[in-house]
């Protein structure tokens, strides 16, 4: 029988810059999933919420940016490789979201943010110490981010013009993907951040969203 290849650090690491110029700069690597959005069509918008949607999916984007970041820099330095595999199963979804907010952002005449690089290097570098940290509160992060991500989900849901049906199946089914993605964080084994690091990680994302809204 073959043996299993075994990848070396320097593997891990080439591996891992792949997958961060396919992050920022594409093609993402989708998984067979289909796009949410394939079996809508949405009414006519008028210009004002035409910009609104699309302002709203590049936010989006930039949040499955940084949650692709996040989880490939968790999965670089995760110390169990029953976590590891977590987070890289956990990431290959977050690049059907990537890939459907990005369609999405296009089809309504705008482009993704420009900062994206940017954000993508400090959600990875955060990442990876979350994961130095150890599995226990690396998972309670993932278990964290998902639950703010949930949150703010649902606030653009609200903000999402009703006749723009593919946006709205979009982000319904990226926030059942998050729900999810936190509860088998919890279920790992994931410990509750401390209420300052929660704190933190909020005003981070108002700093992305705020930014990316824009830009």
């Amino acid at each position: 029988m073959p043996t299993r290849r075994q990848y070396s650090p320097l593997d891990h690491l080439f591996g891992t810059l792949d997958q961060a110029v396919r992050t920022v700069f594409g093609p993402p690597a989708v998984t067979e999933r289909p796009n949410p959005a394939a079996g809508e069509q949405s009414g006519p918008l008028s210009e004002a919420e035409r910009r609104e949607a699309m302002r709203l999916m590049r936010v989006n984007h930039t949040g499955e940016i940084c949650a692709q970041a996040l989880y490939q820099g968790q999965a670089l330095t995760a110390r169990l490789s029953e976590v590891r595999g977590q987070m890289e199963r956990a990431a290959a979804e977050e690049y059907d979201h990537l890939d459907w907010c990005e369609r999405r952002v296009q089809a309504l005449g705008g482009h993704t943010s420009v900062l994206n690089p940017l954000f993508y290097a400090a959600s990875f570098t955060i990442g990876a110490l979350a994961g130095r940290a150890g599995d226990r509160w690396s998972l309670g992060f993932v278990a964290e981010t998902e639950h703010q991500v949930v949150r703010h989900l649902d606030s653009h849901l609200e903000r999402l013009p009703a006749q723009d049906t593919e946006s709205r199946a979009i982000v319904g089914q990226m926030k059942v993907d998050e729900h999810r993605h936190a509860e088998h964080a919890l279920a790992a084994g994931g410990a509750k951040l401390p209420l300052p690091v929660r704190l933190a990680m909020r005003m981070t994302a108002k700093v992305m969203t705020g930014t990316t809204y824009w830009i």
